[in-house]
């Protein structure tokens, strides 16, 4: 992989070698590597170790743990998009006898299962898969802990389903389909179940002394597919350009935005941390940018994956430390120090490649009751409405093709907007989910709900 240093300025690069110096310092990670990714590809690689005379460079494999999960959602809705499931089937109907069948393969994605949130018996991370031969031995028996879709509940085990799904769909080991499906096609040919050398070994820090032990590396047999992998910055840097983007060859734009919306209810502490989860992907509020990723830890090894697709910086961080280094701060500390320093540069405005009279008559202010609102035409093909000042409903609308549109966020998600004519051709009012707007407030011309006082608009006398 070839890394230009020189894309990001030199006070840019020193601030982000700062970060991760005070991370490995400050955490006491034996060492720690990390990537920026800028416009789809790397632009920066750093890396900090308690080794003299040597640094891991962004070929070094380490462990990503749960960083595993966001490449199994990604082979789950491959599979939904070719139409062989949909996110609303029981697990019954595809993985039969589990015990947990009637949880919805979106309700897996999101954790909102209901499911516990480890494997019963003995720590799975640090025993042998060999241990937990069975779906059965994964779940225990009482796979349950909460009500089915209530509310968000980090589950392994949830992730090992959506594992035996892949497999019973594809006919094939879930290690080979990802390898086929996914790793092969965005070229990540550093990434592997089990660790390729040149790889880091897995390590404990005491808490209170500097000294350190070796962690066993396990395999996590039927639990792969909720943290097995071993990855690089280097490819997970392309994992993140996916994942901001796209790749029509493993999954669209358009799939990849919809792991990137909420998903699942979040808990009180959540919605206070702005924290909330989409489908296979962790979504947080911070810095007053939204961030998605996923994080991972197995023991030996911490992983963080931070992507802001506004401002079209990601960051990758991987760590060879049982505890120390909080990773998803130095993953977000990352993206703020590129995009505050060096802010994306928007494209060129250019107008319209041509516009529809009919649409074009919409354009301008129109009034909920008492409430100014514009509709304005987008580059997309489509049009937007919202509130002309202050906060309110607002949302971008898909064209339809006969004249309507479509919601695409918000309150106005799925419901569809029209133009109502008169006898004459001309506009009566715009109708949205129900909802009445007229040219002017509660314009007496037009069917107004409740219709309009005759004596009109008063003053106080």
């Amino acid at each position: 992989m070839t890394t230009s240093q020189e894309e990001l300025l030199p006070g840019t690069r020193r601030a982000l070698l700062h970060r991760i110096a005070v991370a490995q310092a400050e955490g006491r990670t034996p060492s720690l590597v990390a990537t920026v990714v800028r416009g789809g590809r790397a632009v920066w690689h750093g890396s900090r170790t308690s080794v003299d005379g040597h640094g891991p460079d962004e070929n070094v494999q380490y462990r990503i743990g749960s960083i595993t999960k966001t490449f199994t959602a990604v082979l789950v809705l491959r599979l939904r998009d070719e139409g062989v499931l949909d996110l609303g089937d029981p697990l019954e109907k595809h993985v039969p006898g589990t015990g947990a069948g009637e949880a919805t393969i979106a309700e897996l994605l999101a954790h909102t299962a209901g499911l516990a949130a480890e494997s019963p018996g003995p720590w799975w991370e640090r025993t042998p898969g060999a241990l937990r031969p069975e779906l059965s031995d994964v779940l225990g028996e009482r796979p349950f802990l909460h009500p089915v879709g209530r509310r968000h509940h980090y589950s392994n085990p949830g992730y090992t389903l959506l594992g035996a799904v892949v497999e019973k769909l594809r006919g094939a080991p879930w290690e080979e389909v990802l390898r086929r499906e996914v790793l092969e096609p965005l070229g990540l040919d550093r990434t592997s179940a089990q660790p390729r050398a040149p790889h880091a070994g897995g390590w404990a820090v005491h808490p209170w002394a500097d000294v350190m032990l070796p962690e066993p590396t396990e395999d996590l047999g039927r639990m792969a597919a909720a943290g097995q992998l071993w990855s690089t910055t280097g490819d997970l840097a392309k994992f993140a350009a996916f994942l901001a983007n796209g790749d029509d060859r493993v999954l669209s734009a358009e799939t990849v935005r919809e792991m990137r919306t909420p998903a699942a209810p979040a808990e009180v502490a959540d919605v206070v941390d702005g924290a909330s989860y989409g489908l296979g992907l962790q979504i947080q509020h911070r810095d007053g940018r939204l961030l998605v990723g996923h994080s991972g830890s197995l023991p030996g090894f911490l992983a963080n994956l931070t992507i802001s697709v506004a401002d079209d910086v990601a960051a990758v961080v991987l760590a060879n430390c049982t505890s120390g280094p909080m990773l998803s701060s130095v993953g977000a500390d990352l993206v703020r120090i590129v995009a505050e320093a060096e802010p994306r540069i928007p494209d060129p405005w250019r107008p319209l490649p041509e516009v529809d009279a009919g649409v074009m008559e919409l354009a301008g202010q129109w009034y909920w009751g008492t409430h100014a609102f514009a509709l304005r035409l987008t580059s997309e093909g489509g049009v937007s409405m919202g509130p002309l000042s202050g906060g309110g409903r607002r949302s971008r609308f898909h064209a339809n093709g006969d004249g309507t549109w479509t919601g695409l966020e918000g309150y106005y998600a799925g419901e569809l907007l029209r133009a109502v004519r008169r006898p004459d051709g001309s506009v009566s009012h715009l109708d949205l989910g129900s909802f009445v707007f007229t040219r002017e407030p509660y314009d007496e011309g037009a069917p107004v709900p409740g219709g309009v006082d005759p004596e009109g608009w008063r003053g106080i006398g």
